[in-house]
């Protein structure tokens, strides 16, 4: 569920940065920042009143096998929205970031703790497995470069390019060698291509946007990313609608935001159109899942029957 807010806070950010090169007008941003933050508030209050309910309480639900990794979009949204009110109260801005962006890195350590400690089944690794520390530490390098914290961002970046190299190259083993992922969790596949994004993006605000070797090697890989995507997309359209969707909305809101970047700094023909094709396309993507999230809550169809999604189909 957590995966709407922080695939609105994407888009959001994505016209943030469209503002920033005076595409479009800053209160768009705003404006979904804003609709992010209060979706954001009304899932905790909902989730923090539930979890003391469920068995096993939040120690339980840090030890899920398979849920425990999407537990880190709470304080990962919080840096989002955290970067997004900079621009407005730099301050507050500012100490907001650092207060979620540590709840981020010690969630992501507990949680490596618990899987070194208690143990992984391989078949039931999934792709959100990089969401605590790689997306985590990622996020948090692009939000502390954006505060002007140039050694601190590095440290983060570190973080996340290690994280992902080590917890990345597991999850791919486990797609390619085990048995396919149970239906509910094959939309996850989708956060696949947010890493090398992100590790660009990351990149970029350290270097202030500078394009070099390391730039292009992280923009060759998103390419690639791109390209599996597109090959899964006949595995995608035989899923029903479920909330495992909103899993598309922020990895594809942050390739659109790489891809501006890459327009800005190439300049080709018609780079404004290009750069309008690429903010209007995410928007339409996400849109259209808020529409489809809107009618199965109205049709009562958007949670699925309990089931059990560990064990693999």
């Amino acid at each position: 569920m957590f995966g709407i807010s922080y695939g609105l806070a994407g888009l959001a950010t994505c016209w943030g940065y469209a503002a920033m090169l005076r595409l479009a007008p800053a209160l768009v941003a705003d404006i979904l920042f804003v609709v992010t933050a209060v979706v954001w508030l009304v899932l905790i209050v909902g989730y923090v009143s539930q979890v003391p309910q469920r068995p096993g309480g939040w120690r339980g639900e840090l030890a899920d096998p398979v849920l425990a990794p999407f537990v880190s979009l709470i304080p990962i949204v919080g840096m989002l929205l955290a970067i997004g009110l900079m621009p407005h109260a730099p301050t507050a801005g500012r100490w907001l970031f650092a207060l979620f962006a540590a709840a981020t890195i010690i969630l992501a350590g507990w949680i490596t703790g618990q899987w070194i400690v208690e143990g992984l089944d391989l078949d039931r690794f999934h792709s959100g497995y990089v969401l605590p520390a790689v997306a985590g530490g990622l996020i948090a390098s692009i939000g502390a470069a954006r505060a002007g914290w140039t050694a601190i961002a590095h440290a983060f970046m570190g973080i996340g390019l290690v994280s992902w190299l080590l917890i990345g190259s597991v999850i791919l083993a486990r797609l390619l060698f085990r048995p396919r992922l149970p239906a509910p969790l094959m939309p996850t596949l989708a956060i696949e291509i947010a890493p090398p994004a992100l590790a660009g993006l990351a990149y970029l605000a350290i270097t202030h946007d500078k394009v070099d070797a390391l730039a292009l090697v992280f923009g060759g890989f998103t390419v690639l990313a791109a390209i599996v995507q597109l090959r899964l997309i006949p595995v995608y359209r035989r899923l029903a609608f479920s909330p495992a969707f909103w899993s598309f909305a922020f990895p594809y809101a942050a390739v659109a935001t790489f891809a501006l970047h890459w327009i800005h700094y190439g300049k080709p023909v018609g780079h404004t159109v290009w750069a309008w094709c690429v903010l209007i396309a995410i928007t339409a993507f996400i849109a259209a899942l808020v529409a489809k999230t809107t009618t199965a809550l109205a049709h009562h169809r958007f949670l699925p029957q309990l089931q059990n999604p560990q064990a693999p189909r």
